[in-house]
Order: C-alpha cells, then structure tokens, then sequence
C-alpha cells in the first residue's frame, strides 16, 4: 500500500511541475506577462466536451452553494492542484527509516 501511494505521489509531483513548467514558459513567450493555468483551464484544454458535461451535473444534481464551491476549487492554479497534494502524500508516506 505505501508502495502505491508513493507512487501516486511521485505522479502528482511530476504533473503539478510540468504544469508549473509550462505556465512558465508561458510566461516567458508573452514577454514576462504572468500567465497561470488554472484548473478549469487544464481541464478544458484536455476535454472540452467532459468538462462540460461535468459542469452540467454539478448545476443539475448539487444544492445551490456546492457548485461555487467547486468552481472556486477549478479555479486554483493547476499545478497547485496536482502538486500539492504530491507533495502532501510524499511526506505522508514516505520511507521509513528502521522499517524492513
């Protein structure tokens, strides 16, 4: 089990910094203008048509403060998203010293 979860966490790291990369050079091709990808954006650019439908069933099936606060969640910075729960499950469970 720590195994797989090591695993997921190293997964997280590593898209939260390609994310984190990419909004760099982003940033870098518009002449230093801050570019930061949130979420819904990454979404979006993925599968238009999934996040839509999501979308959707969030306005249809959730009572009325949810929804915000699931917009509000989508739009946090991407890499934000990904990494830091990485990072969190890294620290978690990482290896153990004396544990065989």
């Amino acid at each position: 089990m720590y195994v797989a979860l090591r695993f997921l966490s190293l997964v997280l790291i590593a898209v939260g910094l390609a994310l984190l990369g990419a909004d760099l050079i982003t940033t870098l091709e518009k002449g230093g203008d801050i570019t930061i990808r949130s979420f819904d954006h990454v979404w979006n650019s993925l599968s238009a048509s999934s996040l839509g439908s999501f979308k959707n069933w969030l306005q249809t099936t959730l009572p009325a403060p949810f929804p915000k606060w699931v917009y509000s969640f989508m739009a946090l910075p991407g890499w934000a998203v990904f990494g830091v729960p990485g990072v969190i499950l890294a620290f978690a469970f990482g290896e153990r010293k004396g544990a065989a």
